[in-house]
């Protein structure tokens, strides 16, 4: 061994912060929000402690809470009084989003960002208009181009309803494309698209689905997420998304697919974001629970292992613990 080469030498207190390679910020983080439509009050998730779904009358009062903390954005997503099977009240003037968004960006200084898919919104769970006879046979799927235009609606009626950001996450093929037509027609030019243009087929899902009310009733998603197996195919689906106009690039989940959000990193230019998902952070809860696991250091670690792969954005449930410690 060369006794000349140390690099225990710049890991004491004094300098160990100067070389640090990778930061984390407040502001590098996104807050999810799940607005409930049929709530009255407050109404704690299970399966994601420390999270809620609020009512509209709250929105307000919970994105001020997270601002607190330095979280500068946050994502909304809504749970809806009704249900139909193309999710007609995705792109409603008064739909939970719509009137969320309305009431946080014209009270708050938060950033908005808005979910654009139509699981929560549908009555059988699935991001689209479904095949004739989709739900006896499981080969069937949803329709790509009829979806489309419903996709656009919903994006548009939350650029009217003031969002500085839409967030379409069906992995429809052309999403993109439509959103950013629908969008320039429409007179919002400024609204820029962070599309989730990396989403797998994952069993990671699995609180949020609790959360936003959004289980398939029947099947699964896997005709139109991305199988977790396939790293090239990623790249073709980002860059289809690039080509179509999208801003901000998202890979979801996070933990798992690392290399995903390097490779997206190395390739493309746009900003990187990355989904840090409800499964991984009850996972952490649960050992946490246990006794197993520091809660607060893991999630830092976590946090910074995404940041250090290559994402710009972080959104997670962490933000206002992680904030708070930062």
């Amino acid at each position: 061994m060369n006794l000349r080469d140390r690099p225990r030498r710049l890991r004491t207190d004094g300098i160990r912060p100067l070389v640090s390679e990778t930061s984390l910020d407040a502001s590098d983080l996104i807050a999810p929000v799940f607005v409930d439509a049929t709530a009255d009050e407050r109404v704690p998730i299970e399966t994601m402690p420390g999270h809620e779904r609020v009512p509209v009358d709250e929105a307000v009062a919970r994105v001020e809470e997270i601002r607190e903390t330095g979280v500068e954005a946050v994502m909304l997503f809504g749970i809806p009084e009704a249900k139909d099977e193309v999710g007609s009240r995705a792109w409603a003037r008064d739909g939970v989003v719509q009137e969320a968004t309305r009431r946080v960006t014209r009270e708050t200084d938060a950033y908005v960002i808005t979910d654009v898919c139509l699981c929560e919104y549908t009555s059988h769970g699935h991001c689209g208009v479904l095949e004739d006879d989709a739900a006896e046979d499981p080969r069937l799927t949803v329709k790509n181009d009829e979806t489309l235009e419903l996709l656009t609606k919903t994006a548009v009626s939350q650029a009217e309803a003031g969002a500085d950001m839409v967030a379409p996450s069906s992995m429809t093929d052309g999403m993109v494309g439509a959103i950013r037509e629908g969008l320039d027609e429409a007179g919002y030019s400024d609204v820029p698209i962070m599309s989730y243009a990396a989403k797998y087929e994952s069993a990671f899902y699995g609180p949020f689905r609790d959360a936003a009310d959004g289980a398939p009733a029947f099947g699964n998603r896997r005709h139109y997420q991305m199988d977790p197996a396939n790293a090239r195919e990623a790249m073709r689906e980002v860059r289809l998304d690039v080509e179509q106009g999208a801003d901000v690039l998202m890979v979801k989940p996070a933990l798992p697919y690392l290399d995903i959000v390097r490779g997206v990193r190395e390739e493309f230019d746009q900003p990187v974001a990355a989904y840090n998902v409800s499964g991984e952070y009850a996972m952490l809860h649960a050992a946490a629970d246990k006794g197993w696991l520091n809660l607060e250091e893991v999630a830092l670690e976590s946090l910074l292992s995404i940041k250090r792969a290559g994402a710009d954005l972080i959104l997670t449930y962490f933000a206002e613990d992680v904030a708070d410690a930062l």
